[in-house]
């Protein structure tokens, strides 16, 4: 787990605002460990928005039930996740994006200057932001939020519980060079971020707790992306494979082919796969893949899962019990058994479409919470909320304008 204005144009999906105060690499991560610090997100490329706000939307006393936040040009929607309807137009000039803030109760949006907080179950949009230049990745895990600063290479770890009442105290990490990276923290205080430059991505680090380097790969050209699987296993995407980080140490998983871009991925945390995307042309404009890889992360196999269809990098997501699930350019829901490697149903629920040459353009979108997945169709101004189990269309609204990104709170 990307959009922001000016921002450097990267293959393979979306982007990031800037982060606040320096205090320093070693010193802050050392913090971390004090502080029992773990984190994990999105990604991009291209413009954020003005992060020009409007006066705060404010609905006194309101909550909004299970609060999905999506995106337009121009504003933002806060949606009822029952009944799918409008809730909250905030107005909010730019390119904006917008990823879980890791709490039950706000969202963090991207603009061209930072991470603005959401306050999503209130319905209303507060003046917090974590400043960031060229806002990227956010990444939630194991209790700790951590975000990646394309513009400076900083990244800055907070504990979302602590969101509220102004920014809470967060801890930083300058990377050697700005690059368009992502970083996560895990249970024992250990960050794993990306190595890179405005020239290249070559791979990751791990820091301990005291911000100590403890192990380095540089055999992941184009880094880009990450997921969880069980067990804390760390996949990050190369252009030919993956490196996973468990145990203390990083294994690189070679893709089938010389080139085998993998930059979008989606783990569970009970799963030993991961789901990533698929590209194989390093030439293309705009490649349009019909397979899907799947990550073995005990075994460190890789396997290719043919769809019959195209998808975007809006269109991955992980079901209850761990399916994947990719949203096609045929308008299905396909549902994708992990470890047989194999798609074992198709739902319909969108018309066909195609991926625009332009990221920040919308397309349907997939959103996953619980056994529910949420599915826009910007052609047509709605929004479905699907039974993952049936492919039983359960809900749909339609919206005043076409949406763009969809996020939203755990489901309480």
């Amino acid at each position: 787990m990307p959009h922001l204005p000016h921002l450097p144009r990267l293959s393979g999906g979306p982007l990031r605002p800037r982060p606040a105060a320096r205090r320093g690499g070693r010193a802050a991560l050392s913090a971390l460990a004090v502080l029992g610090l773990a984190a994990t997100a999105a990604c991009g490329s291209g413009g954020a928005g003005t992060g020009a706000a409007p006066e705060e939307s404010a609905r006194p006393g309101a909550e909004v039930a299970d609060a999905l936040v999506a995106t337009y040009d121009g504003g933002l929607y806060v949606l009822d996740g029952t009944t799918l309807e409008v809730v909250e137009d905030i107005p909010l000039e730019g390119f904006n994006r917008v990823n879980p803030a890791g709490d039950d109760r706000h969202v963090l949006v991207s603009t061209s200057s930072g991470f603005r907080v959401l306050d999503a179950a209130g319905a209303r949009l507060t003046d917090d932001e974590f400043p960031a230049p060229e806002p990227g990745h956010v990444v939630h895990h194991a209790g700790r939020t951590a975000l990646f600063s394309d513009g400076t290479g900083e990244v800055t770890v907070f504990d979302p519980a602590d969101l509220g009442e102004g920014l809470p105290e967060a801890d930083t990490h300058t990377t050697e060079h700005p690059h368009h990276g992502v970083a996560l923290v895990l249970e024992n205080g250990e960050m794993v971020v990306t190595l890179g430059d405005e020239e290249e991505r070559p791979g990751i680090q791990v820091l301990d707790a005291e911000g100590v380097e403890t192990a380095r790969s540089e055999e992941c050209p184009g880094v880009h992306g990450e997921a969880t699987a069980r067990g804390e296993a760390v996949v990050i995407g190369c252009e030919d494979g993956v490196l996973v980080y468990s145990g203390g140490d990083i294994t690189k998983v070679d893709s089938p082919d010389d080139y085998g871009r993998i930059g979008n991925q989606a783990g569970h945390e009970d799963s030993p796969y991961v789901l990533g995307d698929y590209k194989t042309d390093p030439d293309a404009e705009l490649e349009r893949p019909e397979r899907v890889s799947v990550i073995d992360t005990e075994s460190g196999e890789l396997e290719l899962v043919d769809l019959g269809t195209s998808y975007s990098f809006r269109s991955l997501g992980r079901g209850p019990e761990g399916e994947g699930l990719v949203l096609g350019t045929d308008g299905a829901l396909h549902v994708i058994d992990m470890a047989a490697g194999e798609v074992t149903a198709s739902h319909p629920v969108v018309g066909e479409w195609s991926e625009p040459l332009e990221w920040q353009d919308p397309r349907p979108t997939l959103y996953v919470r619980g056994g529910t997945a949420y599915v826009t169709e910007p052609g047509e101004k709605k929004v479905y909320a699907v039974d993952i189990a049936t492919g039983e269309v359960t809900t749909e609204a339609e919206l005043p304008e076409a949406s763009n990104e969809l996020t939203g709170l755990p489901a309480a």
